[in-house]
């Protein structure tokens, strides 16, 4: 899925920006709660950027503290399960969480912790009837959380990929009901089809990082991309006919070495991204943006027509990441927010009412936390 490159952001700023910006401002005057956000208000009004105005009518923010992301809508609507290390919970690593962003203040409340066997966790997603929740998990092999690989020498940021990542599905009370994948190496990035029968996640059972689906049982596993290159954080359009997603294609010698040598030690380099959609099986895969640098975090559109996403294409700092939205053709790129920091994780509620992303803006010390917009076309 989208997963970890919220540490590339942090990092860079941590790393290029000593300056720590300003709290968070008070939260404005209610809105009237017709708007369905039952008790709560949209308290983050003052964060929307001038030129955000055209596409969000109001902003609230959901999580305070910590790093939050990678936020997906249940199928019903009214749950959000996401991923988050926030030290005040008790977490060590990214651990998966759930809440209802339209009655729940997480401000002074815990959400419901869904990874509960311990071990790092990423990747979450509602299966049909919002009473299951599937997420990989590393904790049949160890109940503690993995080291962080060291840095790479030369300043090159990487990933890693843990071999003991494994997918499983989990009730609402965080109990593992069943483990979807057993083969050896990386196994993550899951997500579920709209019509409820397929998942597709990023495997590396092959030697390589490629996307693969299953049946939500597990059954009826298939290999649909083949090219050399990190192929993950793929999504279903909302028909469930076409993909999403993101990946790099090493060409060079030079590029193509790497790579493997990354690989090799459970490692990939996130920084050179591209996105392309294709059939659910794979067919017909097309390259839709060639900006450059990292464009990732892909989601479509309700009206299947459009992608958003989140690129740092214009910097040259690494930072900031910007939300953007394309056709699906590749054309009528449209940059979406203006924060100079990193938005990124864009979700849209299946009713296209509501957009939820992850932000550094208003924050302390950069951390990422979770926002709702009120969307308008």
């Amino acid at each position: 899925m989208n997963k970890k490159i919220a540490l590339l952001p942090l990092i860079a700023l941590l790393a290029c920006n000593s300056q720590t910006p300003p709290p968070p401002p008070p939260p404005a005057p209610a809105v009237a709660a017709a708007d369905g956000l039952d008790s709560l208000y949209w308290n983050a009004d003052s964060l929307i950027d001038s030129m955000e105005h055209k596409h969000f009518e109001h902003l609230r923010q959901l999580t305070f503290g910590g790093d939050n992301a990678e936020a997906y809508w249940s199928f019903d609507g009214k749950k959000l399960v996401f991923q988050a290390n926030v030290p005040a919970w008790g977490d060590h690593c990214d651990q998966i969480y759930f809440f209802n962003p339209f009655t729940d203040n997480l401000r002074n409340n815990q959400p419901v912790k869904l990874s509960t066997t311990g071990g790092r966790t990423t990747c979450s997603y509602f299966l049909p009837g919002d009473t299951t929740v599937l997420f990989a998990s590393t904790y049949l092999a160890d109940t503690a959380c993995p080291p962080v690989p060291p840095h790479v020498p030369g300043g090159k940021y990487t990933w890693p990929i843990y071999p003991s990542f494994d997918i499983f599905t989990t009730d609402l009370k965080g109990n593992i009901l069943k483990r979807l994948t057993d083969t050896p190496g990386y196994d993550a990035e899951g997500t579920v089809s709209p019509k409820g029968d397929r998942i597709v996640f990023t495997s590396m059972r092959n030697g390589d990082l490629d996307l693969y689906t299953m049946n939500i049982d597990g059954s009826d596993v298939k290999q649909i991309t083949h090219e050399l290159g990190y192929d993950g954080g793929a999504f279903f359009s909302p028909d469930g006919s076409k993909l999403v997603w993101r990946a790099s294609r090493p060409k060079t010698p030079a590029a193509i070495k790497e790579y493997k040598d990354l690989l090799k030690q459970g490692l990939v380099q996130p920084t050179q991204m591209e996105l392309y959609i294709a059939n659910a099986d794979g067919s017909d895969a097309k390259q839709i943006t060639s900006l450059g640098q990292a464009n990732w975090a892909p989601y479509w559109h309700p009206d299947g027509k459009h992608i958003i996403f989140a690129s740092n294409y214009k910097s040259q700092r690494g930072f900031p990441f910007t939300l953007y939205l394309i056709g699906t053709d590749g054309q009528g790129l449209e940059p979406l927010t203006n924060s100079d920091m990193f938005d990124a994780f864009p979700v849209f509620s299946r009713d296209g009412k509501y957009l939820v992303f992850s932000s550094n803006r208003g924050g302390v010390n950069h951390e990422t936390n979770l926002f709702i917009a009120k969307w308008k076309e």
